[in-house]
Parts: structure tokens; C-alpha cells; sequence
């Protein structure tokens, strides 16, 4: 159960370093575009903030399903 944890705490370091490197490399973005979602707009981004974002959210997103079928499967054991 320590080894779980452990990824979990791994996982959510190293997205947010990702996250940190992504706002400094932002600074002198100049390309910004609306993104609509929902039926809105968003203020204007930047697109590598947009991009990077997705990305970020994946990883996240992606580890806790991992971790969540793990911790089922040992549920399954007992």
C-alpha cells in the first residue's frame, strides 16, 4: 500500500513541475485564440497554455485511473 502512495505523491510532483514550467515558458506568448466550450468563450489564451493544459490534465487524470483500478484489484484479493 506504501508503493501506492508513493506513485500517487510521484505523479502529483511531477504534474506540478510540469505545471510550473508551463506558466514560466508562457511569459512572451504572443499567438492567443477564444476557446468555446459549452456554448461560451473563454478570455484569450494562449494556445501552448491551452495545449500544455490538456496535456497535464491527461497525466493527471490518466494516474488516478490507474491507481483506482490498482486499489480495486487488491480490494479483490481480500
Amino acid at each position: 500500500m506504501y508503493k501506492v502512495y508513493k506513485k500517487i505523491l510521484f505523479a502529483f510532483i511531477y504534474n506540478s513541475s510540469l505545471f510550473l514550467l508551463l506558466i514560466i515558458g508562457i511569459q512572451n506568448s504572443t499567438e492567443k485564440s477564444k476557446l468555446k466550450f459549452l456554448n461560451r468563450e473563454t478570455i484569450k489564451l494562449p494556445v501552448s497554455f491551452t495545449i500544455g493544459t490538456s496535456f497535464i490534465a491527461g497525466s493527471i487524470l490518466g494516474n488516478l485511473l490507474t491507481y483506482s483500478s490498482i486499489k480495486k484489484n487488491l480490494r479483490n484479493l481480500n
